[in-house]
């Protein structure tokens, strides 16, 4: 495996990420920053109102990648077409009202009770299982066809969604890197992590080629999961030992004929962020007093269309732009490295505080925890790096400062939402971001 975040050779590498279309924008850091506090009265890509600053939202940064101006051009027009078709609301004020668009028929097949799904008769088996790679996806990237940039963005109300085929580019310890066209990514496996400091942990088979995973913590409760045969998570339940429930994922089923991996973003528009950009992303370092209980609490800043699965969030930069994020600036993660000292984990207490606090109220609750890298090295190296820095964190949070592992879900995606516009080493990019995207993953009444 090549040093992350070492200087790249192209020797070996296979599917390495073409170099992104260069982004040319003219606008003045006065004209960036008035759209970066009123983001919705512009159509433009809300960009970091800093020295070479990316765009705000991640599927625009996929957009830029994938086709530089043009593609930021003809989100402007989609924005402004919305616009004057009056097609956009208000952000919304609650948890409820951000669910309240998905449809009465998609509703009424959510049982008004979610219940860990215990009772079922399945087959236990010795050890975890091995989940099936999966063979195809409906993503495409990079790929212009018919003069519609295809990732993440739709024009003239247009999308082409081809069925592609996954492949297996390397397998690093309990991650697998998969290749789609000239994209990889990394799938790892969250299993080992939440049975650490467990009583017990137990599997069984059921039916449809579905898992079941039940783990005791210590105090009796168990937390349910059920996976389909990829290890995308179906349902996860907490069980405390009066044998009281808490949702925290659930997605009602959806085709078997579809593609494995999906990105459901492309049935999407381009997002109109309705709020100002520094009530989106909070950086730690930057405001250390900010109350981060009350903004993890916050919303989406969009309406959601249904329950996704939580690996249709990890999938969809469209879908995780719904949820406003807290970057961890305070961790300087060294380059090539996922590690972090004692002294630089003291200064997530506030942000670990406030989850914690968050999940008093509701035990049900989910955070998303990205893992990001600089654009220096090898793809394949960034990414698994990025997904090592996601999961330190995660394993911080939970022994440090007792955030429950099982809330935590982690991802890494190496090099390919920078937040500075660079190729060259840079801090900034080095970084890790929390999100909750508990409204996202399942239905407001489970709460």
């Amino acid at each position: 495996m090549p040093g992350a975040e070492q200087p790249a050779t192209a020797e070996g590498e296979q599917l390495q990420g073409q170099p992104a279309p260069e982004v040319v924008d003219e606008r003045t850091t006065e004209e960036k920053q008035k759209v970066a506090e009123d983001p919705a009265a512009s159509d433009d890509t809300v960009v970091l109102p800093v020295e070479k600053g990316a765009a705000v939202l991640d599927s625009d940064k996929d957009a830029d990648n994938a086709g530089g101006n043009r593609a930021r051009e003809a989100r402007r027009k989609q924005r402004e077409e919305l616009r004057a078709k009056e097609e956009t609301v208000a952000p919304p004020t609650d948890d409820a009202s951000a669910q309240a668009a998905i449809p009465v028929e998609v509703r009424e097949e959510i049982p008004q009770k979610i219940e860990a799904v215990l009772k079922e008769e399945g087959e236990r088996v010795e050890e975890a299982p091995a989940f099936a790679v999966p063979e195809t996806t409906n993503i495409v990237n990079n790929t212009v066809i018919n003069n519609t940039v295809i990732n993440n963005t739709t024009v003239n109300n247009t999308t082409e969604n081809n069925v592609t085929e996954v492949q297996v580019v390397e397998q690093v310890d309990d991650r697998v890197i998969l290749g789609v066209g000239d994209r990889i990514f990394v799938r790892g496996d969250d299993r080992p992590r939440l049975r650490q400091n467990s009583e017990e942990s137990y599997y069984d088979n059921l039916s449809g080629g579905r898992v079941r995973e039940t783990i005791v913590r210590p105090g009796g409760y168990q937390i349910v999961t059920v996976y389909n045969r990829y290890g995308d998570i179906l349902t996860r339940t907490r069980v405390d030992r009066d044998g009281n429930e808490y949702v925290m994922m659930y997605t009602p089923e959806y085709e078997e004929d579809r593609p494995a991996i999906v990105d459901v973003g492309y049935d999407l528009p381009p997002m109109r962020l309705g709020i100002p950009v520094d009530e989106y992303i909070v950086d730690v370092a930057e405001d250390p007093d900010r109350d981060y209980y009350e903004f993890l609490s916050e919303p989406p800043v969009e309406q959601v269309e249904r329950v996704y699965t939580i690996d249709e969030v990890r999938n969809s930069a469209r879908l995780r732009d719904k949820v406003r994020r807290i970057d961890l600036d305070t961790i300087h993660f060294a380059t090539g490295s996922a590690e972090v000292s004692m002294t630089q984990a003291k200064t997530l207490r506030g942000v670990a505080d406030a989850m914690n606090k968050v999940l008093e109220k509701d035990p049900g609750e989910t955070f998303f925890i990205e893992g990001h890298t600089d654009a220096v090295g090898a793809d394949r190296s960034n990414l698994v790096l990025s997904d090592e820095r996601a999961e330190s964190v995660a394993v911080l949070l939970t022994e440090v400062y007792g955030v429950p592992a099982e809330n935590l879900v982690t991802q890494g995606y190496g090099e390919r939402f920078l937040k500075i516009s660079t190729r060259e080493a840079e801090q900034e990019n080095r970084r890790v971001t929390i999100r909750r995207v508990t409204p996202l993953v399942r239905p407001v009444a489970q709460r």
